[in-house]
């Protein structure tokens, strides 16, 4: 056999084995693409009816009473922007430390490794451990107590993704501003840190995505309540835990209320990466 004709069926042999590969690549993304259609038809299509003015203007009440889920809305927008405001900026330092000052030292390793232990910690032990120190000690619950742990839950995130971005600044970037004279602080705080932060502002809002639809962790923290509260030293409703309560229930009007609440969070989300990434555009262009 002539090296030629082994070079083709080799070559032959390894198109046969892309191509399967290929296809079965394809097959596994239409799945994927069928099963999150199939959700998304079926979260419109009973998530649309419950869409009222009742829903965003009246606050839950007992069945029968035509309620809403306006204070569970507030309720989700407080905890989330306190917890987000909270461990936003945490994030982001423990993500500069591992980027550029740590790097590749023994406690660096340390704080990477407990970071990523608590970036696929499940969130009912977050929550848990927030019930321990704050709503015992306190002897209630409350939305502080929410907003902890959902600051615990962002902050892990924010901190890798702030890493992995920073890590993808050029070090020419580095190089120059030291060269100018600038201290290692003010090239962080000045060159690189603003050179990421179209990538880090996208990390930020997907970890608002990502905590906004918790439950476990306000269950044990905040538990939800049926009244119009902007007391954060008080219970505080959710719509996680309406959701979860909701769902599960035999009337339906509070299964509908249900749907619709999820339908809400769901769009939420969808707005929050809509604008992650027009904004890591707008930054991406501004450099050109």
């Amino acid at each position: 056999m002539s090296i030629t004709a082994f070079n083709q069926a080799n070559y032959v042999r390894r198109k046969v084995f892309s191509l399967i590969m290929d296809m079965l690549c394809t097959f596994a993304a239409l799945v994927g693409l069928m099963f999150l259609a199939l959700i998304l038809f079926e979260l419109i299509r009973k998530g649309v009816p419950g869409l009222s003015a009742n829903l965003f203007t009246h606050t839950m009440m007992t069945p029968g009473q035509n309620g809403g889920l306006a204070n569970a809305i507030v309720g989700t927008l407080m905890q989330t922007s306190l917890g987000i405001l909270v461990g936003a900026p945490l994030g982001m330092a423990v993500g500069v430390y591992l980027a550029e000052v740590g790097r590749s030292g023994r406690f660096a390793s340390t704080v990477r490794f407990v970071n990523d232990i608590l970036l696929s910690a499940p969130s009912v032990l977050v929550g848990l451990f927030v019930y321990q120190i704050v709503v015992v000690p306190m002897g209630t619950f409350s939305g502080f107590a929410g907003s902890i742990a959902l600051a615990l839950l962002s902050m892990p995130v924010i901190a890798r993704t702030t890493e992995d971005i920073i890590k993808l600044v050029p070090d020419s970037y580095r190089e120059g501003s030291t060269a100018l004279g600038a201290r290692s602080s003010v090239t962080i705080l000045r060159v690189v840190v603003p050179a990421a932060f179209g990538g880090i502002l996208t990390g930020i809002l997907l970890a608002v995505a990502r905590i906004a639809g918790e439950t476990a962790p306000l269950i044990f923290t905040s538990l939800g309540s049926f009244a119009m509260s902007t007391d954060m030293g008080r219970p505080m409703a959710s719509l996680p835990i309406a959701i979860y309560r909701y769902a599960s229930s035999p009337y339906e009007e509070w299964t509908n209320l249900a749907w619709a609440g999820a339908l809400i969070i769901t769009v939420g989300v969808l707005l929050l990466n809509i604008v992650s990434r027009f904004s890591l555009y707008l930054v991406s262009r501004g450099k050109r």
